[in-house]
């Protein structure tokens, strides 16, 4: 039977008549176990060489111990238990953080906006979103309601599941961030104690809190959903502003408030947002 039904498949298709030729089986003396050789891009290259101009003194080129530009041998991954999550390990690419900055000429952080329901968040979170792609810049708005038609879908409005609904979001936000995009996130998230979970998520103050503090009243005359009505109705429970508190940011990076009495137009409060990130230098890799 043919010995090369027996050789490992060729890596390099480009290349394949040239390295499945090649390809040769080393004997290691320490485990006395057949082990194939791969040949490295220098390796490639001499016996493509080889191919194009033949072989020099009638000898082709052939490998000759192992290559000094070969990728050493990884250390076996460290298993750790993380919540319910048993015998994971953490893997880094070589591709991180900084070099996906420098491609997109920017800097990852999460926009966290938060506020009563009808204070605008969704308003200025897609505002926001359409003036940053107009400056050239990668955005994503993780709206609460649209999380809510598919990640979270499972969770209702009660504190536990609302803790988790924040939970999740923050992971995902955490993901773009470091992905180097300026993640915009847009829910009520009522609870300080969930907001500040998420913001221990990400390091080097690139959780940006944006607080709409915008009066009660105001935003249960907007009611553009109608949910203030069927919360006073006796139809919603655990409705925030209504039968469940909401409890503002102690120290959040950008507030957003009526100015006698007259609330701040989108375009203003997207500004407001901006030069916070232009002034932070959010918008240069």
């Amino acid at each position: 039977m043919s010995s090369h039904l027996f050789r490992p498949q060729p890596l390099f298709p480009a290349s394949s008549e040239i390295v499945q030729r090649d390809y040769s089986f080393r004997l290691s003396a320490a485990t006395a176990v057949a082990r194939p050789w791969f040949p490295c891009h220098r390796q490639i290259q001499a016996m493509a060489a080889t191919e194009r101009l033949g072989s020099r003194n009638g000898e082709a080129l052939t490998p000759n111990g192992d290559c000094d530009c070969s990728i050493p041998e990884k250390s076996a991954p460290v298993l750790t238990n993380v919540g319910k999550s048993t015998n994971v390990a953490w893997h880094e690419c070589q591709v991180g953080k900084l070099e996906k900055q420098k491609l997109l000429k920017q800097k990852g952080c999460v926009i966290w906006i938060t506020g009563l329901s009808g204070s605008g968040k969704s308003t200025l979170a897609c505002g926001l979103s359409r003036e940053l792609h107009a400056l050239g810049y990668l955005s994503y708005v993780l709206d609460g309601d649209n999380i809510r038609h598919g990640l979270n879908k499972d969770l209702s409005f009660n504190a536990e599941d609302r803790a988790e609904n924040i939970r999740r979001i923050g992971e995902v936000a955490k993901l773009f961030a470091d992905a180097g995009v300026i993640c915009i996130a847009s829910l009520i998230s009522p609870y300080r104690r969930d907001r500040d979970a998420c913001r221990c998520m990400l390091p080097d103050a690139t959780f940006i809190e944006v607080y709409l503090d915008i009066p009660l009243e105001v935003c249960e005359s907007r009611d553009a959903k109608g949910l203030y009505k069927l919360a006073r109705a006796g139809k919603i429970k655990g409705f925030t502003g209504v039968d469940d508190p909401y409890e503002p940011p102690l120290n959040c990076e950008i507030l957003v408030r009526p100015i006698d009495g007259v609330c701040p137009s989108p375009v203003i409060m997207c500004k407001q947002v901006i030069s916070y990130l232009d002034e932070k230098g959010f918008l240069e890799a």
